[in-house]
């Protein structure tokens, strides 16, 4: 948490309440103002660290304004509606909307100021990227579009780097690792803690898996416990009851949505609004989605299953318009309420998919130790077009952190990335994930 912008927040949080906030509600002078202020304060703290709002130097100042500011609106809301609630009347709600332009206007001059400064100070890290084969540089790409932070000096794959002398790593302010060989590995890790180099390592399945082992201190070395992930049956029974009313609440709040989408893709084409395409849930269970058509009728005539392209001509127009808000997921709901789903869990794929996914990554079935969800560790903090073998990773770190605060941080997460374009763009044209039976049907 940066200490120096939550209490510029709050200070002017405060300044702004009192001065216009407070008078138009009638609690000038009432204690009142200092709970409201401590609730603001807890919530902005616990959204801004779920939206990792402080990586200076790893974010864009657009997207830290964005992440804060989102933080600042839900919170400001709450405010409002907590106000509303406690007198028994809904206020007027310029000077909230007054005191939430104060806060977005912190958080533009802060975000700006804070990563000007760490740039002039901070000079861009001498950075070596080893890798084990081409491919796999593709899984750090990002790195090369933050040339601030990281000056990429040197990429060499890991068959040049004798494990037994590490010395000429000493000129490297970082190392990013890419698919090594372990033993190589663990000799790098300990070379950067003893060097104070900056290591970057891309976590394998069984790292992941055992960042969650239990520790067994009853025998005289050292053991690490990994087994398959059971959920405590009370959260499993809190987990239930969470998605069978957020699935109602839900299925009632965008009714109208869904019947205006309906309508407008049975309009442009008279085809059908919905399809329903087989998916894999817990245990390897197969159940049939909802989604709302996005793409034309024949999508795939050809036989072949395609995720969805960055300049895909399957989407209809109503489709780029309904992905873009991510109105084809609601009838999910539907699955959530009837318990195929979840509203927090690892995306569902299609058998065939899934196959070829675990063919490659043999891991990738451990997905399916939990349910399903509508949103997940993956898509928060991932892409749609992120690297399967990446996806599965996260999807791991999600069933070796599962909890009522891990599906609650997911579900604020997944309130950041709904009007972020990039989470939903498609993988590279003309890539193919499966081939499929002349019959099947269906789009990503």
């Amino acid at each position: 948490m940066n200490t120096g912008h939550f209490l510029l927040i709050v200070l002017s949080f405060w300044i702004v309440w009192m001065k216009n906030v407070a008078p138009a509600v009638g609690h000038a002078e009432s204690r009142y103002n200092i709970y409201v202020t401590g609730l603001y304060a807890v919530m902005v703290f616990i959204l801004n660290r779920t939206y990792n709002s402080y990586l200076v130097g790893y974010m864009s100042v657009g997207d830290m304004v964005y992440s804060q500011s989102l933080s600042c609106t839900l919170s400001v809301l709450a405010v409002y509606a907590l106000t509303s609630l406690a007198w028994v009347r809904l206020y007027n709600p310029i000077p909230f909307l007054l005191l939430l332009a104060s806060q977005i206007l912190v958080n533009i001059l802060y975000s700006n100021f804070i990563t000007h400064v760490y740039f002039r100070v901070i000079p861009p890290k001498e950075t070596l990227v080893i890798y084990h084969s081409k491919d796999e540089l593709q899984r750090i790409r990002e790195i090369e579009d933050n040339p601030k932070k990281f000056h990429i000096s040197a990429r060499i794959p890991d068959t040049e780097i004798d494990g037994t002398d590490p010395e000429r790593l000493k000129k490297f302010d970082a190392i990013f690792a890419v698919g090594m060989e372990p033993g190589l590995r663990n000799t790098l890790i300990q070379y950067c803690v003893e060097q104070g180099i900056q290591g970057y390592f891309l976590p394998e399945a069984g790292d992941v898996i055992l960042s969650g082992a239990q520790h067994i201190q009853s025998y005289s070395v050292p053991l690490l416990n990994v087994e398959r992930k059971a959920a405590a049956p009370e959260f499993l029974a809190i987990k239930r009851v969470f998605d069978v009313l957020a699935s109602l609440i839900g299925i009632v709040i965008a009714s109208p949505f869904m019947l205006v989408t309906a309508l407008a893709i049975r309009l442009y084409d008279k085809g059908p609004a919905l399809y329903r395409q087989v998916r894999l849930t817990k245990d390897g269970k197969e159940f049939e989605i909802l989604k709302f058509r996005s793409m034309r009728v024949d999508a795939e005539k050809d036989g072949v299953a395609r995720l969805t392209t960055e300049h895909d001509d399957r989407i209809t127009p109503v489709g780029k318009v309904i992905r873009a808000v991510r109105f084809d997921e609601l009838p999910q709901l539907f699955n959530i309420l009837k318990g195929d789903m979840s509203v927090v869990g690892p995306r569902p794929e299609r058998p065939e998919i899934a196959r070829q996914y675990a063919e490659e990554f043999p891991a990738f079935d451990l997905r399916l130790q939990v349910k399903a969800g509508l949103t997940g560790y993956a898509q928060v903090y991932g892409r749609y077009n992120t690297d399967p073998h990446d996806k599965l990773q996260m999807d791991l770190m999600y069933i070796n952190k599962m909890g009522i605060m891990t599906d609650l941080m997911l579900i604020f997460g997944t309130l950041r990335i709904l009007f972020i374009r990039e989470s939903t763009s498609g993988v590279e044209d003309g890539h193919i994930t499966a081939s499929v039976a002349e019959e099947n049907k269906g789009e990503e």
